[in-house]
């Protein structure tokens, strides 16, 4: 085990948040109005007294971007995870289905699936991730039957006061960034240089976003507007759920 250094931390972090803000800006670039119109629920929108084409725009946009940034910076905070394990345990990105991180400590195989939050899923979800525990470690008992292997699911951030899942541990917030750095301040030393540059790369994404609001804005109207602006909400479910 290594001692971690937490310069060596805030200069990954300010090296690396950028790719998480480029990310959101290629996401908002790459969208198109017909593709995210059919995968939001119209009916909620009309509920939601919405008027005007830039309010459902917005409410559209928001929705989307709002459940792909939740994944993006989830995928960032695992890399950061990884690279404090690999500081501090010599640890690895796995190379086996379902599992993340694998490291060595006290004559014992950690695996671990790392994920964002505490609710990251359904009971079918979480029966997924034991499968796949249990793969993993027939896999490494291949080559050493004696391997003593622990499974963990390690959550970035939230609370879970019941970690002994009996098949797994299951390790929130400061317990798991403490587990893979072996420093309990960790989980608030990170959150700092999380806002390196967050000024520029918050200018930089809200100019894409204001462009796409008024590009889709445009289309929305001349789609499913009349020519005095109304709003036709039965062409708009049509398009959304009509089998034509």
């Amino acid at each position: 085990m290594h001692t971690l250094l937490i310069n060596d931390v805030t200069q990954y972090v300010e090296k690396n948040i950028s790719i998480f803000h480029q990310k959101r800006i290629d996401k908002i670039n790459t969208l198109k109005l017909k593709e995210v119109l059919k995968k939001k629920n119209p009916y909620l929108f009309k509920a939601k007294h919405l008027q005007t084409a830039e309010e459902i725009i917005r409410e559209f946009i928001n929705a989307y971007v709002s459940s792909s940034e939740e994944t993006m910076f989830g995928d960032w905070l695992e890399g950061l995870a990884i690279y404090i394990n690999q500081q501090v345990y010599s640890g690895w990105k796995s190379g086996i289905k379902g599992i993340d991180l694998e490291f060595d400590n006290d004559e014992k195989r950690y695996i671990v699936s790392i994920k964002s939050g505490p609710n990251w899923g359904n009971s079918s979800q979480i029966t997924k991730m034991i499968s796949d525990f249990k793969s993993a470690q027939k896999t490494l008992r291949t080559s050493n039957s004696q391997m003593n292997i622990i499974c963990v699911n390690g959550c970035c951030y939230g609370k879970d006061n019941k970690p002994d899942k009996g098949t797994y541990f299951k390790y929130c917030g400061q317990r798991f960034w403490e587990f893979i750095g072996g420093n309990e301040n960790i989980y608030t030393d990170i959150i700092e240089p999380l806002g390196h540059k967050a000024k520029e790369n918050k200018e930089d994404y809200l100019e894409k976003y204001a462009q796409i609001i008024n590009r889709f804005t445009k289309e929305f109207m001349e789609l499913f507007c009349d020519k005095k602006g109304k709003m036709d909400w039965k062409q708009l479910v049509k398009y959304n759920s009509g089998e034509k």
